[in-house]
């Protein structure tokens, strides 16, 4: 079984590389590869199937069809426009509005996969107008995001608490949400600072007079949002669940075209981590997080072990995605690291850690963040060859600083503060 918990650990790491390398959706390749273990290891196929989590895909569907439906009809980025006119002439508050729009965005519950297509093309064009560095609001719109994901019916947040409590881990998100927000803030001040985003060379955009008002739809959209809130929150009603119920409701409303909102759930992440999930059970069944917990636990201790499991975590994030992989891979093996490397550690600590590194990681230019970063800019100004190439350096720069920030951080124990 030990074998077979090691070969399994190694193809699992097989399928990252050449997903990465190949461009391939690794949950697929997480699929092929759990049928040749199965088999390897004497597992029944019905056995194998029993690992796809369908609450997890019913969650993860439910949210991002409801929020392709606000995201089609233009209700999301109407209301981030809105937001933003708020500031009037005080336009040095702008990049502190974006990161509050980058945090609302997902913590309602998108998560960061729409946002992500959402805040630098809205960014980096506003920091245009307003004459400041559109590094800078891209990046500080990003980060918010990075904040807000962590919220209880967020997909990362739902993902996060499901692993957790296959551990007897419970009461996470909360201060995974409280921890990550701190980082994200203390990163977009020293962006903002590094940048000098408090001196912007233009004034007075986006008048909230000359914005046009909500439609019938796009106002029957927010009520929709605000009773799935209610919904999740006070009657404590399955998010997907709920989402599906409100989606519906607005699709017979006819809100939205149909098609597109459909067309636009994110399916192709939905696969990667439903299908990497499916692998992991088989990996977790065989002892294969046991071996790579014990394998790290033995290289740490009670004070190393969250910046290890967090540079660790980041450093598979700029070839693989966090959600889908990094997380799925990693945090599974909390449990059996807080009993090996004993001392003051705690799951919080090291489920921050994991959680937020992967996050700011995404800022390189090789990540979905940095990468719709750099679109962005490329689309919006006249670069050349070697200015894209020069903010490629910068912004990968960028990522290996923030996850030395949340490394520091968790040396200093700032992750052990909330519990």
């Amino acid at each position: 079984m030990e074998n077979m918990g090691l070969i399994s650990l190694i193809l699992l790491f097989v399928v990252i590389v050449i997903g990465f390398l190949r461009k391939t959706n690794v949950g697929i390749l997480a699929i092929a590869a759990s049928l040749i273990v199965g088999r390897l290891a004497g597992i029944a196929d019905k056995e194998i199937i029993s690992g796809f989590s369908s609450s997890l895909f019913i969650m993860l569907a439910g949210v991002t069809y409801l929020f392709s439906i606000v995201n089609v009809n233009g209700t999301l980025e109407l209301l981030a426009k809105k937001i933003v006119s708020v500031v009037g002439k005080r336009t040095w508050l702008i990049p502190i509005v974006v990161f509050v729009v980058g945090f609302i965005i997902p913590a309602v519950g998108p998560g960061a996969v729409p946002a992500l297509a959402i805040m630098p093309a809205f960014s980096v064009p506003l920091a245009l107008v307003i004459g400041v560095e559109p590094i800078m609001l891209g990046l500080i719109g990003v980060i918010g995001l990075f904040g807000g994901r962590m919220t209880a019916i967020t997909p990362e947040g739902i993902l996060i608490a499901d692993l957790a409590s296959k551990q007897g881990i419970t009461g996470v998100i909360k201060p995974l949400l409280l921890n990550a927000t701190f980082t994200s803030i203390i990163l977009s001040v020293i962006i903002y600072v590094y940048y000098k985003g408090y001196k912007p060379k233009n004034q007075n955009i986006l008048k909230a007079s000359e914005l046009p008002k909500f439609n019938k739809d796009q106002v029957i959209t927010i009520i929709g949002v605000l009773a799935m809130l209610f919904i999740v929150l006070i009657l404590k009603i399955n998010v997907g669940l709920a989402s599906f119920l409100i989606g519906s409701i607005l699709m017979v409303l006819n809100v939205a075209d149909e098609a597109q909102s459909i067309k636009n759930i994110p399916w192709s992440v939905i696969l990667l981590i439903t299908g990497v999930g499916l692998f992991m059970e088989i990996v977790v069944k065989l002892g294969g997080i046991n071996i790579l917990a014990t394998a790290l636990s033995s290289i740490m201790g009670p004070r190393t072990a969250g910046p290890i499991m967090g540079i660790t975590g980041g450093m598979m994030s700029w070839f693989s995605s966090a959600l889908g992989v990094v997380y799925p891979t990693l945090i599974p093996t909390v449990g059996t690291i807080i009993e090996t490397v004993g001392g003051s550690i705690t799951a919080t600590e090291l489920i921050s850690t994991i959680g937020i590194a992967a996050s700011v990681a995404g800022l390189s230019p090789a990540s979905s963040g940095g990468a719709l970063i750099l679109a962005a800019i490329v689309a919006n100004t006249e670069c050349s060859k070697e200015e894209q190439n020069k903010i490629f350096v910068e912004l990968f720069i960028w990522s290996i600083f923030s996850l030395a920030l949340v490394a520091f951080i968790g040396l200093l124990g700032g992750y052990r503060i909330i519990k």
